[in-house]
């Protein structure tokens, strides 16, 4: 198709044709495009459809403030939803396709909407699926699901990479147009280390729409070839182009999104489409400019409308006109700039309607002051507009596009990220910044300034203020001289009619009216207003409605527009696809994989592994011959307990606890107490929450005076620690005690069973004797094994065995445990996975994660003799609280089957007798079960009410997710050597 709407002029590369396709139609642009501009340029204007009442929609703007023209881009898996067509780069082979529609865009069923928008009005889904109530799941729900949503997920997995960044500077300047070009310049020749960052792929912001001189050259010359020049030439200036900042945070950090190669057709593998930056600043600029508003009137919406500065855009910057025969409608001098750029583009302007009495005139273009614009025309793109006259009397004007100008807003919503109110300015009447986030100054345009040689001279002032702030001197420069024109403005918000709707929020389809409903229903604070009619909740944030919405609030409550306010302006400032904040954390890399000291030699055995938190261990380590898992797992529990078996315990969290008064600290942290423990000694430790509820459990050993080990649950390590900072530095910072986390700095093994004495002597070197008598059960010391290493020995058991711990720095983990086999050939010793290691601890009678899950107490645990009574300890206070302390309270307790062929399942509820099994009858539930090869059958813990008095009770396990019941025995935790015999060994 020919390009009948292109212009002459613009800054295309028109040596470069491109083709694209749109809803399976192929056109024509130019590189430099935009999807919106290459189809306004071959007569395009109907781009979407709105969302409510699927309206036919064209753009509105020009830029990232879209509302309107939502398309689906790319195809298959690559397809990307809800992509404004205003900031759609063009490039070879673009595939676009309108979204929102059925089954075309020209013919949308669901246009039908529009037709019964009097059951739609504000706030109906609040009224309408209350009733009748059957009618939610049945009706209500499929029928929104099915509506809901503007464009189509793949559900295919993202082909794309993403990353996310780290960046630091002195100075983060927001913004390329002018202001953002005259601050970087200037800190840059300071010596600065700046970044400037611009959502658009070419710098010069409005430069590159107008015709404006800057200097003795064209304000876009004097931005590409003058300013980028001179930066790119300069080490310490990053120039990030396709780049958003869409967040301010605390302390200077500004979130940031890139947009590496949303721009080409085919990506280089393995780069990445997107990175998400975190920018460090000392100091930032902010330069973001200003967005146009519209005026409501009835019929405002159809396609061929759009902002008077974004049909300035197209003509100036990408020669593409909406329609040959445009009128403009305005209430400020900006809108006759847009008039007088038509005229010399060679458009025909048809009318330019200004509501001001005092209007200048164009040349070339009919006017009409103190006139509006009343009602327009044309189904799926505007034919006519309706003028009512300053006499009173209407007209109508033919024309196939309108520019409407209301007026600029500042861009305040970054100074609004923490929380700052933006002041009301009558001069411009629209709001500038208030109180802005700590280490920002805003300049130009985006404070209200919007002439450019105002905004260059405001830009090179915030500059030097803010670098002056961090102790760099910038030198004051003589701008290049540019347009100074005073802003004329007589604010006019919306057009009164009796006919037509005027649409406040295209994308949500909120009207004036809507917004006079939720003020006669009680909706009159902004927040209030949002919610109850959508306003501002598109794509767009509200850049484009919020402003209109709160004004027309404003007028009918009968208060000032400050008084009315605004609201809150959160993160992201534009989209952001989640996939560009996770980065490549996805997949198999959503999060790092550590790997034990053992692995390497464990994957030599063909282990299986499992992934336990961020570790992978292996789960059991099959042999020859051994076809089913249970095999492997009975033959590594069985020759443990006979022999001698070795595990990987490195993964268990493991913290340095230092200082003089770190005994003291412990003893707060722990329920019982550590004063007193002697050096060389370990003891068991329960930690409790503040409420009371067990945290964790673990060990303690004392090594020296001021320095012990304590020991934390896998699952549990990061956890504990943060717990431990933070009552270090909040809550006791008077002790002399310091932490860290040792975990991956020391590779720990768990031996045990009969042989393990005998198994490390092979290793330990002479001088140390771990004999019972020297290192009895619970002793901790230094030792050397394999000639000199050092190296830690705890005698601790979770497995009922005799058995020991023994550590050594991590780089040395791999040759300790093939050490360790070699030495444990003699006994016929075994290497254990986590399943062996849960099935022993369960026939111990031993409390994990099942069990420690934040919602049982010391008491249930059967360890309430743990929690002292002679000092303090967090949560102790809290663990004697009557209710925690009811005679019938839940004890831990063993389980076996009376059917001794029948498996136990955990989560099995426990019912006594015959009774119902229901929740009034409840009495407990088993947490852990496995298969004990020991006693070959199955076991379980669990808790039961009473249950320390119930032993020899049968009950029903009942699991009605499975329709299952096994009548079991209450029985002790304590399936094997409950006396703990073998441990003392």
């Amino acid at each position: 198709m020919s390009q009948a709407n292109r212009l002459a002029g613009g800054l295309i590369d028109r040596s470069r044709g491109i083709s694209f396709s749109f809803d399976n139609k192929r056109y024509t642009g130019f590189a430099g495009d935009t999807l919106a501009s290459a189809l306004l340029a071959n007569g395009e204007r109907l781009m979407g459809r709105s969302f409510k009442y699927h309206r036919p929609r064209g753009p509105l703007t020009a830029g990232s403030d879209e509302p309107n023209a939502l398309v689906e881009l790319r195809q298959g898996a690559f397809r990307e939803p809800n992509t404004r067509a205003t900031v759609t780069e063009l490039f070879e082979g673009l595939s676009a396709t309108s979204q929102n529609r059925w089954p075309s865009l020209a013919f949308d069923a669901l246009g039908i909407n529009d037709l019964l928008s009097p059951f739609f009005s504000a706030g109906f889904y609040y009224k309408t699926f209350m009733w009748p109530k059957a009618f939610w799941e049945k009706v209500y729900e499929p029928l929104i699901r099915r509506a809901a949503g503007l464009g189509r997920l793949s559900m295919a997995p993202d082909p794309d990479v993403y990353d996310k960044g780290f960046l630091h500077c002195d100075l983060l300047v927001i913004g390329a147009g002018p202001t953002g070009l005259a601050a970087a310049l200037t800190a840059a020749r300071a010596g600065a280390r700046v970044i400037l960052a611009d959502e658009d792929y070419e710098i010069g912001g409005r430069l590159n729409s107008e015709t404006f001189v800057v200097g003795d050259t064209s304000g876009t010359d004097w931005a590409r070839n003058h300013a980028r020049v001179e930066l790119l030439s300069m080490p310490n200036v990053r120039l990030m182009t396709r780049t958003t900042i869409i967040g301010t945070f605390d302390h200077g950090i500004y979130g940031a999104l890139e947009r590496v190669s949303d721009h080409l057709a085919h990506r280089a593998h393995g780069k990445p489409r997107q990175i998400f930056w975190r920018i460090y600043s000392k100091r930032a600029v902010l330069c973001a400019g200003a967005a146009e508003r519209p005026i409501a009137f009835a019929n405002n919406d159809r396609p061929g409308i759009m902002l008077a500065g974004a049909l300035r855009s197209y003509v100036n910057r990408w020669a593409a006109a909406p329609a040959r025969k445009v009128a403009v409608f305005t209430n400020n001098d900006d809108g006759l700039r847009t008039a007088a750029d038509l005229v010399a583009k060679g458009v025909e302007v048809s009318a330019v309607i200004d509501t001001r009495a005092d209007g200048a005139k164009v040349a070339d273009a009919d006017h009409f002051r103190g006139a509006q614009v009343i009602d327009t025309k044309g189904r799926l793109g505007l034919t006519s507009i309706t003028v009512r006259l300053s006499t009173g009397e209407t007209r109508t004007i033919a024309c196939e596009a309108l520019g409407v100008s209301g007026g600029w807003n500042p861009n305040v919503h970054l100074t609004c990220h923490q929380r700052g109110r933006p002041n009301w300015e009558p001069s411009i009447a629209a709001f500038v910044p208030g109180n802005c986030p700590p280490g920002m100054t805003v300049a130009g345009a985006a404070r209200g300034v919007f002439s450019t040689a105002a905004a260059l001279t405001s830009g090179a002032a915030a500059a030097r203020e803010a670098l002056a702030a961090i102790g760099i001197k910038a030198l004051p420069a003589d701008t290049p001289k540019a347009e100074d024109q005073p802003i004329r403005i007589e604010p006019l918000w919306h057009v009164g009619s009796a006919k037509g709707r005027a649409w406040v929020d295209l994308q949500n389809d909120v009207t004036v009216k809507d917004v006079k409903l939720a003020h006669q229903e009680g909706f009159r604070s902004v927040e209030h207003l949002k919610r109850y009619t959508t306003l501002g909740m598109a794509t767009d944030q509200g850049k484009t409605s919020n402003m209109l919405g709160l004004v027309v609030m404003a007028e009918i409550s009968g208060r000032s527009i400050p008084a009315t306010g605004t609201t809150i302006y959160r993160p992201p400032y534009t989209p952001v696809p989640i996939a560009a904040l996770a980065g490549r954390s996805c997949g198999r890399d959503f999060r790092p994989t550590r790997l034990t000291p053992s692995h390497k030699w464990a994957s030599e055995q063909g282990a299986v592994f499992v992934e336990v938190g961020m570790w992978l261990r292996a789960q059991w380590l099959p042999r020859p011959g051994e076809i089913h898992w249970r095999q492997s797992v009975d033959r590594e529990v069985l020759t443990t307990r006979s022999s001698v078996g070795i595990c990987d315990v490195t993964t268990l969290g493991k913290i340095d606890v230092q200082g003089k008064d770190a005994a003291e600290f412990l003893n707060r942290i722990y329920a019982n107490p550590f004063g007193k423990l002697a050096v060389g000694k370990v003891r068991y430790g329960l930690m409790l929450r503040e409420d009371g509820m067990a945290m964790d459990d673990g060990t303690s050993a004392r090594l020296a005076e001021d320095h012990f080990v304590t020991t934390t649950t896998t699952a549990n390590a990061v956890a504990v620690f943060r717990h431990m900072e933070f009552c270090r530095q909040c809550l006791w910072p008077d002790l002399d005690v310091q932490i860290i986390s040792t975990t991956e700095a020391w590779a720990q093994f768990s031996v045990a069973g009969p042989n393990a004495r005998r198994l490390l002597q092979k290793i330990v070197d002479p001088q140390h004797d771990i004999s019972n008598e020297a290192f009895p059960y619970m002793a901790c010391g230094e030792i050397s094994v394999c000639g000199g290493l050092r190296a830690r020995l705890f005698r601790i058991s979770f497995s009922g065995e005799l058995a020991y711990e023994i550590a050594v720095p991590t780089r040395y983990g791999d040759a300790l445990i093939r050490a360790l086999v070699d030495a444990g050939k003699e006994f016929g010793a075994v290497v254990y996975g986590t399943e062996a290691l849960g099935v022993m601890r369960i026939e111990k009678g031993h409390a994990a994660g099942n069990e420690l899950n934040g919602t049982t107490t010391a008491l249930n645990l059967g360890m309430g003799g743990m929690v002292s009574k002679k000092k303090d300890g967090i949560g102790s206070t809290l663990s004697e609280r009557e209710g925690l302390n009811q005679p019938d309270a839940l004890n831990l307790v063993g389980f076996r089957p009376l059917d001794v062929a029948r498996p136990l399942t955990a989560g099995s509820h426990l019912i006594s007798g015959r009774e119902r099994a229901e929740a009034a009858n409840d009495q407990g539930y088993i947490t852990s079960v496995a298969f004990s090869p020991s006693l070959c059958h199955s076991v379980g813990l669990g808790f039961l009410k009473n249950g320390a008095a119930r032993k020899g009770e049968v009950l029903r396990a009942v699991n009605p997710l499975k329709n299952e019941e096994v009548e079991v025995e209450v029985v002790s935790p304590h399936f094997v050597d409950p006396e703990g015999e073998r441990l003392r060994a």
